[in-house]
């Protein structure tokens, strides 16, 4: 079972996916590349022998087994780069990450069809309101929206998948340990919870430290078929993901803003560069050359108490109280339903406690 030596590479700070890379390459085993002696590794062309001392000396304290046993204690997923399912969009980008930790189904998502959306983490109103709408012509469709959990565009970008019956993938740049920022915890559980999976590359106990930042980018974009820019500034870490789209030879898109924003600088540059403008989610399926399954044309069975709850809200949203009196269900109950109904995709939580039909 070679995911445990995976994981034990995983597990040693500061240790680069180019780096365990080159060993697996070399030595075409990740087994006998963590096995690897200093002189062994001194024969691989390019590897800094500095690099190669502190990977042999930071691995002594390493037990495969028990490293791995702390992911399975925790009851997150692995994915590693060897493995047939590894993401192919990722696989082609100059430096995947080596092994992919998460929590929900990744596998629920179409990463067929993954287009990520970054922005300012102070982002205006009217840049949010932008990404909703873009994302909303999205609607009940298999597109994927990835995005990294920030504060900002990225929550508002996940959020608007949730409500429009979108897939979406979060990718955070600490281990699952930590719930970054704080803010998000209940942005996190749902995604969680069945509406798609939140990844990192990082070992479960890794704090979300600023140089990971950067390095979770690559993910965003190397897991898409196409960036789009919801709101940026012109020094930003948006712009560092435009910069990693282009390098990857993915689409680059922008969605326009008011000229008198700081945020929307970094978006008129790009687009005076060259990237392509997005107004509705029609442009961003005709810049990638998709068609698109909609959803909401599937036959889906109700039992007999979700067809009363859809004629209930059938006209207008209506609150939890509001349901309960017709169905007469106990509240836990009641909860319990209605959360399985939104991971069906039948109906959305809105404004607190209301909810609409999907």
């Amino acid at each position: 079972m070679k995911t445990k030596y995976w994981v034990a590479f995983s597990a040693i700070e500061q240790l680069s996916s180019t780096f365990i890379k080159s060993l697996y390459d070399y030595f075409g085993d990740i087994e006998v590349a963590f096995n690897a002696k200093l002189s062994d590794l001194k024969q691989i062309d390019g590897l800094s022998v500095r690099k190669a001392e502190n990977f042999i000396e930071k691995k002594k304290v390493i037990v495969p087994d028990k490293a791995f046993e702390e992911v399975q204690k925790r009851g997150i997923n692995v994915l590693t780069y060897e493995d047939e399912n590894y993401p192919y969009m990722l696989s082609q980008i100059s430096n995947p990450p080596m092994t992919l930790y998460y929590k929900g189904d990744l596998f629920s998502c179409n990463l067929e069809k993954t287009v990520a959306f970054v922005g300012s983490r102070k982002a205006s109103f009217n840049g949010k309101e932008g990404v909703n709408k873009v994302i909303s012509d999205l609607s009940n469709t298999d597109v994927c929206i990835v995005s990294g959990l920030a504060a900002g565009i990225d929550a508002v970008s996940h959020k608007s998948a949730i409500d429009n019956n979108l897939k979406t993938v979060g990718v955070i740049a600490s281990g699952l340990d930590f719930t970054y920022p704080s803010t998000n915890k209940a942005l996190y559980e749902q995604i969680e919870s069945g509406c798609g999976a939140v990844i990192t590359e990082y070992y479960p106990t890794f704090e979300p430290l600023k140089f990971r930042f950067p390095e979770r980018n690559r993910i965003v974009t190397g897991l898409s078929y196409g960036t789009v820019v919801g709101e940026a500034a012109l020094k930003s870490g948006a712009l560092i993901s435009a910069n990693l789209t282009l390098e990857q030879g993915r689409e680059l898109m922008c969605i326009p803003g008011a000229i008198n924003n700081s945020n929307t600088e970094g978006i008129y540059k790009l687009i005076k560069d060259g990237a392509s403008i997005v107004t509705t989610g029609e442009d961003i399926l005709n810049y990638l050359g998709w068609e698109v399954v909609n959803k909401s044309e599937e036959k889906i069975e109700l039992n007999s108490i979700e067809k009363i709850v859809f004629d209930i809200i059938e006209i207008e949203p209506k609150g939890f109280d509001e349901i309960q009196s017709v169905v007469k269900m106990e509240t836990s109950e009641l909860l319990t339903l209605l959360t399985m109904m939104e991971i069906k995709g039948l109906i959305i939580q809105v404004e607190g406690d209301r909810y609409k039909k999907a």
